[in-house]
This record gives C-alpha cells, structure tokens and sequence, in this order.
C-alpha cells in the first residue's frame, strides 16, 4: 500500500472530495464501505486489474447495453440470521435472499451471452456457480406478496381453510344480526367497528342493556357503545383459536425453511459480497463518465506521461458552469525528475501541481482519470505532501519551521519511487536564505532520484535546470495585454512573477510601480524581463499553433463529412435491396405459415367430425388458394383500370376499394373503425382500416 505523508495528504490534494462523489453514485452499503476503505496500490497488476474493470464497465454503460446488477438491499442482517442456529428470517427477508440468488443468476446469463467482451469484469464470477435450489426453496413456500403459501404444508391448509369457513360463517351471522339490530333501531350511524380485534355493532347507548354480547368499548361521547353479539363471540373465539394455530405453523414452517437455507450461507454471502463489487465498479464507471475518464496505459516503474489532463473536480465544476478547462500536458521521468514551476499568483502553479497529484492518486486507487488514452502513469510507493499553511500551534512551530521540518522527512525518506510536491519552496524566510536552503534541498531530491514538482519565485530555484541533471522548468502562462493569467502549463522554460504587470492590474499608482523598478537590482530585474519576454513570445507561438490545429482539424472534419455521405448513400442503396428481398422472404414464410396452420386445424376436423365431406371441402379451399390468388390479381387489375385513388379520410358517400380484394362499394355509415359499405345492393360490415377513398376514371362505364 502507497506510503503517504504527512497524514492529510489525501486531502491536501482532495482525493477526499473525489471520494464523496463515488459515494453519492454507490446504491449500496457494500459499496460505499469499499469507498470508505479505498486502497492506494503499489503493484501494477492490482492497479491495472481495477482499472480495466471501471474501464469495461464503462464501456457497457455507453453501448446502451443492461447489466443487470440491480440488487441493492443490505443483506448483513440476513446473513447474520442464517448463520445463528435458531434464527428466523421473515417473508419479506426471504424474498430478499431470492432476489440476491436471482440477480446472480442474471449476471452469470449475461456473461454467458456476451462471451469474452468484459474478461476482466467476468473474471469477477470465475469461482461463483448459481444454485438454482435457493429460489425453488423459497418460491415453494413464499409468495410474490412475501406471505408464506397455503400449500407450504397440509397443517397450514387445513388451518387455513378452516379459518375462512368460519370467517364466513361469522360474517353471515354478524350481518344477519346488524340487519334485524337495524331494523329495531338501535343501530347507530357508523353501524360497525372493530375493537380488540373483534367485530363490534355500534349501539346507540340507551339500549346497550337489550342488545345481549359483550361490551368492548364506547365512543368519546358516550352517546355509541361496541357490543359483540352474543351470537357471533364463540365464532369469533374459534377463529383467534384457529389464527394463533396458523401463526404457530407460519413459524415453524419459516423456521425450516431458514434451517434449509443455512446450508448455502456461505454461497449467499459471497453472492452478496459480488453485487457489492458490481455495485462499486458502477460507481466508478458512472464518475468517469462524468468527468469524460480514460484509462491510460501502467508501467510498474515510477514516471508520469500526461496528455491533455484536467484537473477532474475543476473539469466538473466548470462543466456545470459551462466554462471551459485548460488541459496540461506533462512528463516526468528518470531525465526529467523534478519540475520547477514559476510564474504569477493566481496563475494556476498550484492547481497543475494538485492535478498531477490527484490524478496520480486516483490511478493507484483503480479510478479511471480525464485524459488522453496515449498517457502513461507509473507506480509510486511513496507520496509526499506540502501544500499551504504548515504553521503548527500546537508544537509551537512557525510556518518556516514547519516547513523545514516537512523538508527533513522528505529528504530522509525520499527514493526513486517517490513523488512529492512542494508549494512555494523556502517561502517564510528571508529571500536570500530561504533561496539558498531552497536550492540544497532540491539538489539533495534530485540526489536521491526522485520525482516532483515544486513551485517558487525563487530566480536561483529556475536557473538550476541548466546545472542540476534532472531538473527542468515550467511556466504558467500569462496574458500581459489582458493582464490575466492563461492558466496553461508550458515546460522547458522559466516563467516571469509579472510582479510589475499584476501592480499595475492590482491599481497601484504609476510613480509607486516605478519608484519600484528602479529599487529592484538592475540583474534580478533584467532576468525577470527576459523571462518575461520569452515567455510572452511563446504565449504568441501558442496561439497561432492553436490557429493551425484549428484549420486542420475543420479540413479533417470536412473530408470524413463526405466520406460519411458517400458511405450513407452506399448503405442505402444495400439497404433498400435487402428491404426489398425481406419483404419477399416474409411474405413466402407468413404464406407457409398459414397454410400449416389450417392443414393441422384439417386434421384436427378430421379426427373430430363425422361429416368428412366439409373437411375435403375446406382442405380444397386451402389447397386451390392460388386461384383466389389469381382471382384477387385480375380484381386489383379491372379496378386500377377504372378506378383512381384519392387517398384521405373517407366520408359516407365516398366510393372505397378494399385493400385486399379490390372490391369497389359505396360507404354508407361510419361507425368508429367499423363502417358500412354498400356493395351491389349487399350491404356488409367492414373494417374501415382495410379501404381506401376511390373515384371512377372519366370515360368508365357504370357496373
């Protein structure tokens, strides 16, 4: 596991809010305490396999295709109950237990289907076999309800329809009785209520004492008593008799069946503990959709290669806000250990820094990262830490000794197969002094081979990269006509603090910014100045390379645009063919189809009727069916000879053609999607759908 240092170092780069977004995609407990226990690995094999199993399942979720992993109930209760002798699990758990056993089943079959197209989210289910006897054992006693089944033994049948005889019995009796009550007119509004799980007449008070029963209760008023009728109470003891015997046998019956379901307790718990791994491996997917991840490719040995990489929580918040997100592009490798990163306040130095961080983080952690599928990222066993304020009141440190002291673990503990970040190094000491420790300790990094990024406005910090092996700069760019920061990270060379640029946005009057140039050491200034020039030239190479990405990309766009049309129109040319062919082909089956149809209802007559004539006679009708064919054809040839077709919604008057025979007959009535159509002087019922709206050819004869 990846050593990390200091202690907050997870949240100083704010993996710790990239956790809480995987916990609001998590649907279920087992999930979310695999967030809540995240790993940091240092072996590739581990890293790579978690990451090849968000990026598959990804994968599926942009296909459109149903993985079905809906299971989403906690089952530790459960579980727990099976595994105590003695434990009794209710209708509802067992439906639960089910529903596991069946969502693993659906898993398996969608593996099965889908071959070899996930390998890695498959290799998930190598050792896991569905056991088919875990719903049949439930479904023979449980119903879809949760309520255990009539039939779950013969006690609980008997019981039960015994119950609903007499229930029956005392319903009859209790109306009988409210019938002759009511007509006396002792009956109160309401007329009935249950009280004390029994069925009570509502009674006006003054006659509580002629009604016979037993009294069990009155209204607030007093005006209404609940009186059992006498007539009804042994009845109604029978059927609480005959409910405790069938909550008695209920018991004992899922007694057994939780007693046959502990025998596959270990199966169940690692069915859930699946779902819990599905369910995990979701959240992650759905959180790289989000943020448009990427797997990039793993090496076990130490070095980053980003291409296009955005810092993911910075990517989301800008895309709900529709701005857009500089990507930066970075290497760090055994040439190029340590990146000395410069440029002005609030020009993004710390944002590139957490960036690579956070992304480094996510990596080890099996979370797919927002960039190019050509990056590459190493494996790193140490992570070391110092952003911001390291004051401590509590050891009674000031920010420098703090700093120092962060800066002695680093050097103790740094190897090749360490990263660390360190923002504005030697900040809170004299410039002088603090430039000077500042460098000791990068030389003494650099020494021991590992890999980083620092910030500064150090001037002795940018020009080490052309004396120390190992050591390169980098710049944020900045806009001096804007006078605003680009927020672009270029490497190689330097970047300007923009000291006097920033005053003069900040508003500083003109006599203070120039009583300021002249104070600063004519060598330091003149330094900055170039820096600041070179920097400003390659801010303009930028954006005219930008201009020419730009045109080349719309030639791209414009030459695969008519590729696409090109290859449209050839598709559907082949596609109109083979619409043409299928209608052919399913017009010869639907014929076949039919005709086997009637020949085996023939047969069936045959067997069946005595008057074998009419079942030669239909077989005739079936068999000679081309000559209704024909009859059909010559019928749709006379009509389109005589007729044309207007089309539209018929109206009583209008002459219709029938779509299938090509009979010609006026609509007399409508009737819904049922008409009526004079033929001859035959009117028939027809359905309007089947005809279309006729008119005769100029020149035709009446029929």
């Amino acid at each position: 596991m990846m050593q990390l240092y200091p202690a907050n170092a997870v949240e100083a780069l704010e993996f710790n809010k990239v956790s809480e977004l995987l916990l609001l995609k998590c649907r279920t407990d087992a999930a979310r305490e695999r967030v809540n226990n995240i790993r940091f690995h240092t072996h590739k094999d581990h890293a790579g396999r978690e990451l090849l199993q968000a990026y598959e399942y990804k994968n599926i979720l942009n296909s459109g295709d149903y993985f079905p992993n809906d299971f989403t109930r906690n089952m530790h209760k459960e579980l727990r109950l099976l595994a105590i002798p003695g434990g009794v699990l209710s209708g509802e758990q067992f439906l639960s237990v089910q529903q596991l056993a069946l969502t693993i089943r659906d898993i398996l079959l969608w593996f099965k289907k889908n071959n070899d197209l996930f390998p890695t989210l498959y290799a998930l289910c190598d050792h896991i076999a569905y056991e088919k006897k875990i719903p049949e054992l439930i479904s023979a006693v449980i119903d879809e309800g949760g309520l255990v089944r009539d039939n779950a033994s013969r006690e609980l049948m008997s019981i039960r329809a015994d119950l609903s005889r007499v229930r029956n019995e005392s319903r009859r009796v209790f109306e009988g009785v409210l019938r002759r009550l009511n007509k006396q007119g002792y009956l109160a509004d309401i007329s009935e209520s249950f009280l004390n799980g029994r069925r009570t007449a509502a009674v006006l008070a003054e006659y509580k004492r002629i009604v016979k029963g037993i009294l069990h209760g009155e209204s607030d008023t007093q005006k209404t008593v609940f009186i059992e009728p006498e007539e009804t109470t042994e009845l109604n003891n029978e059927i609480f008799s005959l409910e405790r015997a069938e909550s008695r046998e209920i018991h004992r019956i899922l007694v057994q069946l939780t007693r046959d379901l502990a025998a596959f307790a270990p199966q169940l718990e690692t069915y859930y503990n699946l779902c819990g791994v599905f369910d995990f491996i979701r959240a992650k997917a759905l959180l790289a959709d989000d943020m448009n991840a990427t797997m990039p490719r793993i090496t076990q040995h130490p070095g980053i290669h980003l291409e296009k990489a955005y810092h993911p929580l910075l990517f989301l918040h800008n895309k709900q806000n529709g701005k857009t997100t500089i990507p930066l592009n970075l290497v760090l490798d055994r040439q190029q250990r340590i990146l000395i990163i410069s440029g002005p306040n609030a020009g993004g130095k710390t944002v590139a820094m957490k960036t690579i961080g956070l992304l480094q983080l996510m990596v080890q952690a099996g979370l797919l990262i927002p960039v190019s599928e050509n990056s590459e990222m190493g494996i790193f066993r140490n992570l070391m830490v110092q952003i911001g304020d390291t004051q401590s009141i509590e050891h009674e440190l000031s920010t420098y000794s703090a700093h120092l002291q962060h800066m002695k673990h680093f050097m103790e503990n740094a190897d090749a197969k360490t990263l660390f970040f360190i923002d504005e190094l030697g900040s809170g000491s004299d410039p002088n002094l603090g430039g000077a420790f500042a460098e000791a300790i990068v030389e003494t990094l650099a020494a021991k081979h590992a890999l980083g990024i620092i910030t500064t406005h150090y001037l002795n910090l940018k020009v080490m990269a052309g004396k120390v092996r190992g050591i390169m700069n980098g710049a944020m760019a900045f806009d001096e006509e804007k006078l605003e920061p680009l927020y672009r990270l270029t490497t190689g060379k330097p970047g300007s603090s923009y000291t006097f640029a920033i005053a003069q946005r900040s508003g500083l009057p003109k006599e203070v910014i120039e009583r300021a140039r002249q104070l600063t050491q004519r060598e330091h200034f003149k330094l900055d100045k170039m820096l600041h020039q070179a920097e400003q030239q390659t801010v303009k190479l930028g954006d005219k390379e930008k201009e020419l990405e730009k045109l080349i990309r719309e030639n791209e766009r414009i030459r695969k645009h008519y590729e696409d049309v090109t290859n449209k129109e050839k598709q559907k040319q082949h596609f109109e063919t083979l619409k043409l062919q299928n209608k052919v082909k399913k017009e010869e089956l639907d014929y076949l189809r039919d005709m086997e149809r009637k020949f085996k209802q023939i047969i069936q007559d045959w067997k069946k009727t005595e008057n074998k004539q009419e079942v030669i006679k239909a077989a005739e009708n079936v068999l000679f069916r081309k000559k209704q064919i024909a009859s059909n054809a010559s019928a749709a040839k006379k009509a389109d000879k005589n007729y044309d077709t207007v089309g539209g919604k018929p109206k009583p008057g209008d002459l219709v053609r029938n779509r299938n025979n090509h009979q010609v007959g006026t609509l007399q009535e409508l009737r819904d999607k049922k008409a009526i159509v004079m033929i001859g002087k035959m009117p028939f019922t027809v359905d309007i759908g089947e005809w279309v709206v006729v008119r005769k050819k100029s020149g035709t004869k009446e029929d």
